[in-house]
């Protein structure tokens, strides 16, 4: 019994490793990774889509190339089963190492924080060139893709800006500019395509 013990105890702590060895973070020189600002393309008239008793309104097509400045999974909570997880994005000066190294980054309960003791670019800069977004794959094989993901990687990813509802009337709206801060601030995408670039 006491080796099943010892040998449940090791393949568990083995699982543990392995899990935070796949969303370790991938390791950078300096220099921009991501140039582009996200191309937005407002719909006039965008399609509804359903999933698991969640309406989706299409509200811009949306495509991004930008460096993973922090993810959090968030598959055990009540919204999990639509969006598994959460991305902090970054584009422009803040996919450059040498200016994330002068900034701490977290993400918790659906948003992204950062911190800084010294400002490394304007602060707006840094407000207009980074946001939490969160991810709606549309399938296994994009949910397995984001699964993937690491902080550092740079990522392309496709779809719509979406907003999201029940019938008993619980919405979740997506923000539709990189302008803003704060709550109702993130994108809501549900993504057709992601792909690593670098």
């Amino acid at each position: 019994m006491r080796k099943l013990l010892i040998a449940a105890a090791v393949l568990l702590a083995l699982v543990f490793v392995l899990a935070h060895r796949q969303h370790a973070a991938v390791e950078t020189g300096p220099g921009v990774l991501a140039s582009e600002a996200p191309q937005q393309v407002d719909l006039d008239h965008g399609a509804l889509l359903q999933r698991d008793g969640v309406s989706l309104q299409t509200r811009a097509h949306f495509d991004i190339t930008a460096r993973v400045l922090s993810r959090k999974d968030y598959s055990g909570s009540r919204d999990g089963d639509l969006v598994p997880l959460d991305l902090a994005l970054g584009w422009g000066r803040m996919s450059d190492s040498t200016v994330l190294a002068g900034i701490d980054i977290s993400q918790s309960g659906r948003f992204y924080y950062w911190h800084v003791k010294d400002f490394p670019i304007p602060r707006r800069e840094i407000e207009t060139s980074s946001a939490n977004m969160h991810m709606i794959p549309a399938d296994e094989d994009v949910k397995h893709q984001l699964e993937l993901i690491r902080p550092g990687q740079v990522v392309h990813i496709e779809g719509f800006l979406v907003d999201a509802s029940r019938a008993d009337g619980w919405h979740w709206n997506t923000s539709m500019t990189r302008d803003d801060t704060g709550g109702g601030a993130c994108e809501l995408i549900y993504v057709e395509s992601v792909t690593v670039t670098q």
